[in-house]
């Protein structure tokens, strides 16, 4: 049977402790939230990766089985 208890209150003592401290609670983030903070880091590194092309390439042969 799995320890759930005792992760249980492991999980309750860190709460506790960073309520104590004044850390925000974590929960959800609006998904245009999250895709403000990861656009700009995945253009980076498609650019300094060489992934731009990679993306243009599939781009136009998508277009291409689209007839446009």
């Amino acid at each position: 049977m799995a320890d759930t208890v005792g992760r249980t209150v492991v999980r309750a003592r860190r709460r506790a402790a960073l309520d104590a401290f004044g850390s925000p609670q974590t929960g959800t983030r609006h998904p245009l939230v999250a895709a403000a903070m990861v656009l700009p880091l995945a253009v980076l590194l498609s650019i300094a990766f060489g992934g731009w092309e990679a993306v243009v390439t599939q781009a136009s042969s998508v277009a291409g089985m689209l007839g446009r």
